[in-house]
């Protein structure tokens, strides 16, 4: 299983946010964390059903989405 392939975006998970193996842990909150200083045998200490390779792919994630190009709108 590629890295990726554990990030999932689920409409009645976590409002459509995504998140590690369709649990309700948001990409959002390992990265958080993981900039904060934490470290990820305390980030799995603190999610016991999460494993290393769901805190890796969180930054692959990241990653992928940072290598996009976008466009902001002002919205009135």
């Amino acid at each position: 299983m590629d890295l990726i392939d554990r990030i999932t975006i689920n409409q009645m998970v976590c409002n459509g946010k995504p998140t590690v193996r369709n649990k309700r842990i948001s990409v959002q909150t390992i990265l958080e964390f993981l900039s904060a200083g934490e470290s990820e045998i305390e980030i799995l200490k603190q999610y016991p059903s999460l494993e290393v390779e769901d805190i890796r792919s969180c930054l692959k994630f990241a990653s992928v989405m940072m290598d996009r190009n976008y466009i902001l709108k002002n919205v009135s």
